[in-house]
């Protein structure tokens, strides 16, 4: 059985508003794993720019994307270049301006909430955002136009601004269960050898694999 080709840009034929996401990834600080998938109206390969915001060299934050995710057109992930001080009387980043004011941060840093970290799994719907330091797990799903600023639990589903968990997608013991299996680690023929499994509910069958 074999699988489809993880390392060409448009997996469809005749289709390119969808792309495998990897394929299009030139900055170091962007990381996304096989078959991701980035779908856009326009141009998928605008995504760097047009969808990951204020990721700059000198902050040495990263956005990590997982296996098997799926990106809805117009989401945001909002890097650690966006924040402003907080704990001071103005916001406003003088420093950043030179001359005179490069000495106004006086030993203080912007602040860093870390790295966006998602899944394998994950389902990020049309027009989510989602903020610095946020790590969502395997399995998630985001709704439509939710702002997540927040980190997401496995195989959990939500929704909202703020985005609040609607529900899990599985009981406790199954999401432990699913985690354990990893079937995004699959080599790629016993994947597709067993591919209906995963097109199902049955978690119980899949963990007899």
């Amino acid at each position: 059985m074999e699988a489809p080709d993880k390392d060409i840009k448009y997996p469809i034929e005749n289709n390119k508003e969808l792309g495998f996401l990897k394929n299009f990834i030139t900055n170091p600080q962007i990381e996304v794993g096989d078959y991701t998938y980035y779908h856009d109206f326009e141009n998928v390969e605008n995504f760097e720019k047009q969808n990951v915001k204020y990721l700059f060299d000198f902050n040495d934050d990263k956005l990590i994307i997982g296996k098997f995710c799926m990106i809805a057109a117009d989401v945001t992930f909002i890097m650690n270049g966006s924040n402003h001080l907080t704990d001071a009387i103005s916001t406003y980043p003088f420093s950043v301006f030179g001359k005179s004011w490069s000495k106004a941060m006086g030993g203080k840093t912007f602040p860093q909430k870390g790295n966006i970290e998602i899944g394998n799994d994950v389902w990020i719907g049309y027009g989510v955002t989602i903020m610095p330091g946020v790590k969502v797990g395997d399995g998630a799903i985001i709704a439509t136009k939710s702002v997540v600023i927040k980190d997401v639990a496995p195989y959990a589903i939500v929704g909202g601004n703020p985005a609040k968990e609607i529900k899990k997608r599985y009981s406790d013991k199954e999401i432990e269960s699913l985690l354990s299996v990893a079937w995004w680690n699959w080599p790629e023929e016993k994947l597709s050898e067993h591919i209906q499994r995963l097109t199902n509910n049955d978690v119980d069958a899949l963990l007899k694999l």
